[in-house]
Order: structure tokens, then C-alpha cells, then sequence
């Protein structure tokens, strides 16, 4: 006997996901949504037809929006569930997902309102920070049907006044919290730090900003894929969710192979993948391109296919999402020090040169001379920008100077 979830794209049903007693996911596309010419797919690799879609190409896209790691064992625990089991969690947190996706139970209502918080006060987020590693996004607490793709501890909330508040019942977030991490210190400020230098620098970014809940640190960053709109009434602005998918999901690759190492995206394919979905290809390649420097000036080696995604926004342009979860992991030691993705053939980024960015453009389909410029010049503009953004937080004066080494060391090799 198979079970089955409707599947909304904000307010309107687009198909059902079914588990079929082997345990296999099978996605179909609902025949009046094909009829609706605005219609638009959930994924690039799952394009509009009206067909069953099997296994294979149904879990890139549907286990990508789910916890990852240790923090999926554990709310498979929390839960009652199996940790290999997606539809399961689907079906169980599946309310307030990345995008604008979400998950009911077959012939369930979606609700009339989605306005339904609950104001955290700091004793209570205090409470929240401490229990998110025994509880990942609060699964099994009552109301709450929350899920986020990743391996760190975060939390989805409202901030409105500068209050902030807690989502019940599938209403939409428009921020995601991440406390800090015991094991690496200063992460918070390290990535408030890489966030606001890359806005800096010009490169659309989330915004971001650090508080504090009873001594415990963590920072808010701006969901991208939330919007602001007048309510239909007049009044106070709604939240609309704008639908979005990370690279993994878009070429169709399962999240646990998302470095390339083990199979996930090249940047040749990240490059494709803008230029035959963006709106605007020309400013979106820019970009990419830009993301891709800036991660290796700041000495970001973890930035993979899930940390790259296209935003479909809700007027028609699909573009490339502002960046999100910078963090110059080359501050802790004992974190890999092989770039996610190769640059030229090279995940060795001490090793990347001129060579290597020649053969980037290559790859990329972009002018050589513009790129190799471009290296220098966003180098440049990082070392130019960081006074402008450092804090006295003393982690973050560490990173800022290490970023500042990278610079330098990088605009001498292309001196050579």
C-alpha cells in the first residue's frame, strides 16, 4: 500500500509524492497544474511532463531540502523514524521548507492563514540554542514542521521589530538562526565577518547581523527566498515564500555526494547550469565567477553544490541567489584544506595561479584576460574593504588578518 503527500508550490498544488511499500519515492506532476501556462517546474531536473518520475530522479531534488549528517540521525530518533527513510521525514517536517515548497498529507487542507508565531523571549531562545543539538530544528515539538538542508544546527524565525519569533504550523520564516559552535570558536563572528565583506565587495549577499541570547552567540541571516508584500487587505505585509533550489538539486546530484570528489558539481557544470537557466546570464556569471574568487581569497574550502542556488522569483526572472554560508573554514586547523570544488583542475588553493584561472575561463566560456583580471581586482577590493567591516571581536580580527594574508599572497603569485 502506497502513501502520499501533496506537494504545494506556495498555495498551489502541483503533484503528489508517493512511497510505495518497497520504499521508493515516485513524483507526478498534477494534470490541471500542466494546463496552467504559468505553471513552472519544482526543479530543473524535474522539468513539466505528464509522466511518473522514479526514484533516481525524484530524491536529488526532494531529499535536498532535508537535514543532513548527524543532525538527520538524530531527529530520525526524535522522531520514531528511519534516518534513510525521506518520504518519512517529509511527511513529518515538511512544512516550512528552502523555497516555496510544501508537504501534506494526501487531501489535507493547507491553512487559510499562515500568521501563526510565537514571541521568543531571550530566556526562551536561550533554552532553544541549548536544546538544538539534542533537538535539530525542534522536530517533534509540537506546531512545528520545519525543515532546513545542512549538517549545522539552525533554526528558522520571524523577526519583525527587532523581536523575534517562533513559526507554528507551516508560517513562513524570514530568517534562519545558527548559534554558535562549541568546536569552533568565533564561527558566528567568522561568518558575520565573510558575509558582510563579501556584500562589501559588491557581490549579492543575504545580510546577516550577531546577537546574543544569555551569553549565547549566533547570527541571523535574511532568507533570500522570503519576500515582503502588501497584504491583500491593506495593512501589515505578508510573507511570500519565492520558491529556490541549490545546484545538487538543479543537475539532479543527492546531497550526500555534493563535494566533487565524491561526484557532485564541477564549476564547469555550475557555470552551465547559470547560463542555460539564468534571466540575466551576463550579470549572474559575474557573479559566479566572483563567488568562486572570493571564496578562495577568504579561504572558504567548503563551498559545494549546496552552498550555490538559483532563486525562481515570483514575477518570472530566475536568477542566481544572492550567497549565503561564507565562512573562512581555513581559520580551524582541523577542517579540510581541498576546496570542495577545483579551480583549474587544482583543489589545492595554495596552488592556484594563473594557470589555473586561465584554465577556469576556459571551462567557465569566459575571457581569459577578463578573468585573470578580475582575480586581481577582486583581491584588491577584499584587502581595500575589511577595514570597513572588521570587528574588535578578537576571532574575527584573527580571520580578517589571515583573509588579508590570502590576498596578498594571492596578487604576488599573479605578479609573477
Amino acid at each position: 500500500m502506497s502513501r502520499t503527500l501533496d506537494v504545494f508550490l506556495n498555495r498551489q498544488r502541483v503533484g503528489t509524492l508517493a512511497q510505495n511499500r518497497h520504499g521508493d519515492m515516485v513524483f507526478e506532476y498534477d494534470g490541471k497544474y500542466l494546463e496552467n501556462p504559468a505553471a513552472r517546474p519544482l526543479s530543473q531536473s524535474l522539468p513539466l511532463a505528464n509522466r511518473r518520475f522514479n526514484p533516481r530522479e525524484c530524491r536529488p531534488f526532494f531529499a535536498g531540502v532535508l537535514p543532513e549528517e548527524s543532525n538527520r540521525e538524530i531527529i530520525a530518533r526524535n522522531l520514531g523514524i528511519s534516518a534513510r527513510n525521506d518520504f518519512a521525514f517529509l511527511e513529518q517536517i515538511g512544512g516550512e521548507c528552502a523555497g516555496a515548497v510544501t508537504f501534506l498529507p494526501k487531501g489535507t487542507a493547507l491553512p487559510d492563514r499562515e500568521d501563526a508565531y510565537r514571541q521568543l523571549g531571550e530566556a526562551e531562545l536561550a533554552a532553544i540554542l541549548r536544546t538544538l543539538p539534542k533537538r535539530p530544528l525542534l522536530a517533534g515539538e509540537a506546531g512545528i514542521r520545519l525543515s532546513l538542508a545542512g549538517a549545522q544546527d539552525k533554526i528558522a524565525v520571524k523577526v519583525d521589530g527587532g523581536r523575534i519569533y517562533l513559526p507554528l504550523n507551516g508560517a513562513p520564516s524570514t530568517h534562519i538562526l545558527k548559534p554558535q559552535i562549541e568546536r569552533f570558536e568565533g564561527v558566528v563572528f567568522n561568518e558575520a565577518l565573510c558575509m558582510k565583506l563579501s556584500a562589501a565587495v559588491g557581490i549579492p549577499t543575504a545580510g546577516v547581523e550577531t546577537r546574543a541570547a544569555e551569553g549565547i552567540h549566533y547570527i541571523l541571516g535574511e532568507r533570500y527566498d522570503r519576500a515582503r508584500v502588501p497584504s491583500q487587505g491593506g495593512g501589515e505585509f505578508q510573507i511570500q515564500r519565492e520558491h529556490q533550489e541549490d545546484f545538487c538539486q538543479a543537475l539532479g546530484i543527492v546531497s550526500e555526494h555534493k563535494y566533487q570528489s565524491e561526484g557532485g558539481p564541477s564549476l564547469k557544470q555550475c557555470f552551465e547550469l547559470v547560463r542555460n537557466t539564468s534571466s540575466v546570464p551576463l550579470a549572474d556569471l559575474q557573479s559566479l565567477l566572483d563567488a568562486v574568487f572570493f571564496n578562495l581569497l577568504i579561504g572558504n574550502n567548503d563551498a559545494h553544490g549546496k552552498n550555490f542556488s538559483l532563486i525562481y522569483r515570483a514575477d518570472g526572472p530566475t536568477q542566481l541567489a544572492p550567497l549565503y554560508d561564507l565562512v573562512s573554514t581555513a581559520a580551524y586547523p582541523e577542517l579540510s584544506a581541498r576546496m570542495a570544488m577545483k579551480i583549474g583542475g587544482e583543489h589545492d588553493p595554495e596552488n592556484v595561479g594563473p594557470r589555473q584561472i586561465e584554465k577556469l575561463a576556459n571551462e567557465a566560456a569566459l575571457s581569459v584576460p577578463f578573468v585573470r583580471n578580475r582575480m586581481t581586482e577582486l583581491a584588491d577590493a577584499v584587502t581595500a574593504a575589511i577595514p570597513t567591516v572588521a570587528t574588535e571581536e578578537r576571532s574575527a580580527v584573527g580571520v580578517a588578518g589571515q583573509i588579508r594574508d590570502r590576498c596578498q599572497r594571492i596578487i604576488e603569485r599573479f605578479k609573477k
